[in-house]
C-alpha cells in the first residue's frame, strides 16, 4: 500500500484528476498526463458499455420470452420494460455503432441462454418451454413495434 505522501491525484481526488487530465489534453501537455490511469479509465469505459448492453439485452429477451410464452400474464409493466430496454439499447448503438456491428453477434447466444433461464425462473415454466435457440430475429428484437 502506498504511503500518504506517494498517493497520486487519481487516488486522492478523482474529480480533480479528471479536470486536470482534461486540461492537459486540451493544452496538449501530453508529457504531464497520468497515462497509466488514463488508459485504465478508457478500458473501463469500454467494458462498462459492453456490460450495459449485455444486461439490457438479457432483460429484453427475458421479457420477450415471458410475453410470448405466458400471454395470460402480459402486463403493462412487461410492455414498459420491453420498450425501455429497446430504447436504451438503441441509444447505446447510436453512440457506439461498433457494439452492434461487432460485439452483438458474439454475445447474443450467451445473453439468450441467460434470459431463457431467468424467464423460466420468473414464470415458473419448465426451461424446456423456451426454445434452445432464440426464436426472435435481430430485426424483431430491436423493432419498437414488435411484440411476439
Amino acid at each position: 500500500m502506498k504511503t500518504e505522501s506517494k498517493l497520486t491525484l487519481y487516488e486522492t481526488d478523482y474529480q480533480e484528476w479528471i479536470e486536470t487530465t482534461l486540461q492537459h489534453l486540451r493544452e496538449q501537455n501530453f508529457h504531464q498526463l497520468d497515462l497509466e490511469h488514463l488508459i485504465e479509465e478508457i478500458e473501463a469505459m469500454g467494458k462498462s458499455d459492453k456490460r450495459e448492453l449485455q444486461n439490457r439485452l438479457i432483460i429484453l429477451l427475458m421479457h420477450l420470452l415471458k410475453w410470448k410464452y405466458q400471454p395470460a400474464n402480459q402486463s403493462s409493466s412487461w410492455l414498459a420494460t420491453i420498450d425501455e430496454q429497446r430504447r436504451q439499447i438503441l441509444f447505446i448503438f447510436e453512440d457506439s455503432p461498433s457494439l452492434e456491428k461487432n460485439f452483438l453477434a458474439t454475445i447474443s447466444d450467451k445473453c439468450y441462454q441467460m434470459a431463457r433461464k431467468s424467464a423460466s425462473k420468473e414464470t415458473k415454466l419448465p426451461l424446456g418451454v423456451f426454445p434452445e435457440s432464440c426464436p426472435f430475429c435481430h430485426a424483431e428484437i430491436f423493432d419498437l413495434d414488435f411484440y411476439p
